[in-house]
């Protein structure tokens, strides 16, 4: 829509119409993609808990042991 503007191809008139659209869709798709990555995280955290509070546990132990 930029480009056609620039290009003169739109006008200013059809740009500030066609905005609070692709603003909705903007938004839309954010959300979409937030849950996605929400859903993904859940996903690993419940098939891979136990690996991954126990390598933080090794990090942190490990870690403590150097600094002391």
């Amino acid at each position: 829509l930029e480009a056609a503007y620039q290009r003169g191809e739109v006008s200013l008139t059809e740009v500030n119409a066609r905005v609070p659209e692709l603003m909705a869709e903007l938004s839309r798709e954010r959300r979409a993609a937030i849950a996605l990555m929400q859903s993904s995280w859940s996903r690993v955290w419940r098939e891979h808990q136990q690996s991954i509070v126990g390598t933080l546990a090794v990090g942190l132990l490990t870690c403590a042991w150097m600094m002391a």
